[in-house]
């Protein structure tokens, strides 16, 4: 088989192997399209995901600038030749399918289309998409060239595992909104049971002042310095609390920046010196970035809550091949085997249980009076 310049098995191994390193939909449905146009030499390629209501939810295209994407419009409905891909769950392959009798036009800011290979990506029963090329790259006379049933075998074994990449990142980015949603219950919980000990507390000393007020006026002004001083307290944990439900913005800001915004608050929400430095480290997988901020934030939270720190620094830095993050206090400190004893090193487990889903190490040290550092290793960076 010849399909252009990057043609045969080396050609068919690169695309898969392209696939598999994305976890993100988006991020696999691009390269399942970029992979399938240049392994068949196509002008153009496109991926359609559909929705439930006659439309696409997502739809990908390689070949197409960005301005003449925007030129173009709406996203296509599923009519004509798409919408028999995606219900018949069969390849279309014409030689031009502006002739064909399913075809109903496209805007005019749209790519002229001559010769066309279109075929449904499936996982059983389920069509997960359609996928199609256009204007194979090679000489056109008069019914000459164009998609071969070669190519549309080729195409076929890109689809199949193009179903495989999906179905891995839908599984991933699932399992990513669960994380999220445990982390929300965990965080509310301890919100709950916080504030609510401050509000107590608030509310019996408040009754205390005022029974005080008349008969004592020194000791109801005590128990009133006390209430403010018990409100703060009840809002300083409000405001961590929101800090960490806030979604991170690690897509649209990365790592470095999503960390210098989160302390910068903290910084202001406590009464002691949180502060941020970060060193030359580039862009991580998602998977290993949001591991170093959970653990940045388990960390910081741990610290904070709980060692009485007056200062607590965050650095993240590169470390021969490896990205090192490092959170360290100069608070109470604990022995940390002691703290397994008494279980109360649940924290510890998910930090570390965080670190090694993401390929990384994490090491504690810490000792009573001591302060503590928390240090998470991932390779790359």
């Amino acid at each position: 088989m010849s399909h252009g310049p990057r043609s045969g098995l080396a050609a068919v191994s690169s695309a898969l192997l392209a696939m598999s390193r994305h976890l993100e939909v988006r991020d696999v449905l691009k390269t399942i399209v970029a992979s399938a146009r240049e392994l068949l030499d196509a002008q153009y390629a496109a991926l359609g995901v559909p929705d439930d209501h006659g439309g696409f939810a997502q739809f990908v295209v390689d070949g197409v600038s960005d301005e003449q994407w925007k030129a173009i419009g709406p996203l296509p409905r599923q009519h004509g030749i798409l919408a028999s891909m995606l219900r018949e769950a069969r390849p279309e392959r014409l030689g031009d399918v502006r002739k064909d009798p399913r075809f109903e036009g496209w805007p005019s800011a749209h790519p002229d289309l001559v010769d066309f290979l279109g075929l449904p990506i499936r996982d059983g029963e389920e069509v997960m998409g359609a996928l199609f090329l256009a204007n194979k790259n090679c000489p056109k006379p008069e019914g000459g060239c164009g998609f071969t049933a070669d190519d549309e075998e080729l195409l076929g074994i890109l689809a199949q595992h193009a179903a495989i990449a999906l179905t891995n990142a839908r599984l991933y980015e699932r399992s990513r909104e669960l994380t999220i949603a445990e982390e929300r219950s965990r965080l509310a919980h301890e919100l709950h049971d916080a504030v609510s000990q401050k509000l107590f507390s608030l509310r019996l000393t408040a009754q205390a002042a005022a029974t005080l007020v008349d008969r004592d006026p020194a000791r109801a002004k005590g128990e009133l310095q006390q209430v403010a001083a018990l409100a703060a307290e009840a809002a300083e944990e409000l405001r961590a609390a929101v800090v960490e439900l806030r979604p991170a913005a690690l897509d649209e800001d990365g790592l470095v920046a999503t960390l210098r915004t989160q302390i910068q608050v903290l910084d202001r929400a406590h009464s002691a010196r949180v502060t941020f430095a970060g060193h030359g480290v580039k862009a991580l997988p998602a998977a290993q970035e949001e591991a170093l901020l959970r653990v940045a934030q388990e960390a910081l939270h741990n610290a904070l809550r709980h060692s009485s720190p007056e200062h607590v620094a965050v650095t993240l830095h590169r470390r021969g091949a490896a990205t090192v993050l490092r959170v360290t206090d100069d608070g109470s400190g604990f022995d940390p085997r002691t703290a397994r004893r008494a279980g109360r090193h649940l924290g510890l487990v998910s930090m570390r249980d965080r670190a090694n889903g993401a390929g990384g190490t994490l090491t504690v040290e810490s000792a009573p009076g001591k302060g503590t550092t928390i240090e998470m290793e991932v390779p790359g960076g």
